[in-house]
């Protein structure tokens, strides 16, 4: 199965989704989150890396382009957020190939930005406001 949808409700079922969201995508470490401004990329990050008990503050990279978390277990995570990027070249000059081919998992939020240089084995994750405020949150393994 290489799609899966899940709705939730309420943030208090957040980290119950993230932790679905790991199981689905556990042998893909390329991740790519998709939703519109404020649809809750950051946030479903946030609950995704405290479910792999990442032991730093996680936050929207927003200015730095790459923030590097280690969860308990000494694995690194790589979040990237590609809102304010201009064109590819910015991602290059920080080595964005090499964290994507490192094997390591790598959380990337406006993956539109990079589209040339992501990896043909991916994880997307589309998140949808509905119009009482929930969530729908779309899984696809793409070249799996």
């Amino acid at each position: 199965m290489n799609t899966k949808s899940i709705q939730y409700n309420s943030l208090s079922e957040i980290k119950t989704v993230a932790k679905s969201i790991i199981d689905f995508g556990q042998k893909t470490p390329v991740w790519i989150f998709e939703g519109q401004m404020g649809a809750g990329k950051t946030t479903m990050i946030k609950a995704i890396c405290e479910v792999l008990i990442v032991t730093s503050h996680v936050q929207s990279p927003t200015f730095s382009l790459v923030n590097e978390y280690v969860t308990k277990r000494g694995e690194n995570i790589y979040h990237f957020d590609f809102y304010r990027i201009k064109n590819e070249d910015e991602a290059m000059d920080i080595g964005v190939e090499d964290y994507l081919y490192s094997g390591e998992r790598c959380f990337i939020e406006w993956p539109s930005k990079i589209a040339n240089l992501l990896p043909t084995k991916y994880m997307k994750i589309e998140i949808q406001v509905e119009e009482d405020g929930g969530r729908i949150v779309n899984l696809e393994k793409v070249g799996v």
